[in-house]
């Protein structure tokens, strides 16, 4: 009886082996918070790098907002690449977890947390949150955390209820947000800390031409008018094999600044995940007055 168990142990675990040793390709979802061809162009060296490393192809899939789900749930990814509000839900409901933290870069400093930013026109007459009643204020998406919910926390904070005193309209993508406060469509908007800084460098807008409402002077190289919060998990859904995800997890600790991948992601590497109890609390703070009949 005793060497019918310790056979079938050595099945089961010989079974696993092979598993991990037939998988020869694996499905990276990102979240394509500027677009797809950005998202290509910024993540698409990081899965080389991991295929390079890990021995297994890493096929890059870039994702919306509303596709971050369905891709999970239907099992069409093996990874996810997304903010926090998008990890901490799908940790809940589907039991993802987190190999890694991201090191953003800006300014030679490695950069484990990130803000989201509040702004109007330079020539806006708004200079300070109060005056953002009645305004047509624009987020990226509902779902997103930097683009939406950094921001609606903080203007809850300031005793304004975004969801009954402003005019809220989604813009898609962060990009679309800064354009459309730059145009004149909308008298405000909102996005993650660095991306009106990335924008400038390409040359697509000038930061002069901003103003940033609630400022934080913390020493943050970013511009920001929120609370910093842990930055991008890289996460590993429930059927992945665990001999990969060591394999991945120690190729993203190792990644070094820089190497073509993080230059290209702009980033400084990758850390032990950070934990994440500050997004969940924003999201109850957010969700309970958002979600109010």
């Amino acid at each position: 009886m005793r060497r019918f168990i310790w056979l079938l142990i050595f099945l089961f675990l010989g079974v696993g082996v092979v598993r991990a040793a037939t998988v020869s390709r694996v499905r990276l979802g990102v979240l394509a918070k500027r677009g797809t061809a950005i998202a290509k162009k910024k993540w698409g060296p990081l899965a080389q790098y991991l295929s390079e490393e890990t021995g297994i192809r890493v096929i890059l899939i870039p994702l919306s907002f509303d596709g971050i789900e369905p891709a999970v749930k239907n099992r069409k990814i093996d990874y996810l690449l997304a903010n926090p509000a998008f990890y901490v839900r799908l940790r809940q409901k589907y039991g993802i977890y987190a190999l890694a933290t991201m090191l953003n870069r800006r300014q030679g400093k490695a950069l484990d947390r990130f803000g989201g930013v509040i702004f109007v026109r330079a020539d806006s007459p708004i200079r300070d949150l109060s005056q953002l009643r009645g305004k047509k204020f624009m987020v990226v998406k509902f779902s997103s955390f930097g683009g939406a919910y950094m921001a609606f926390r903080l203007l809850l904070e300031q005793g304004i209820n975004p969801f009954r005193e402003l005019h809220l309209v989604e813009g898609y993508t962060h990009d679309n947000v800064v354009f459309s406060v730059l145009k004149g469509r909308v008298d405000a908007g909102t996005v993650r800390s660095d991306t009106l800084e990335r924008m400038e460098a390409e040359g697509k807008i000038k930061m002069a031409d901003f103003r940033v409402l609630h400022p934080i002077n913390d020493g943050f190289p970013f511009v920001h008018s929120t609370r910093l919060y842990p930055e991008w998990p890289f996460a590993a859904l429930p059927h992945t094999s665990k001999e990969i995800n060591l394999r991945i997890k120690k190729a993203l600790l190792g990644l070094k600044k820089d190497h073509p991948a993080a230059r290209a992601a702009r980033i400084a590497g990758w850390v032990e995940p950070l934990d994440y109890t500050p997004v969940a609390e924003c999201l109850r703070v957010v969700d309970r007055v958002r979600l109010q009949p």
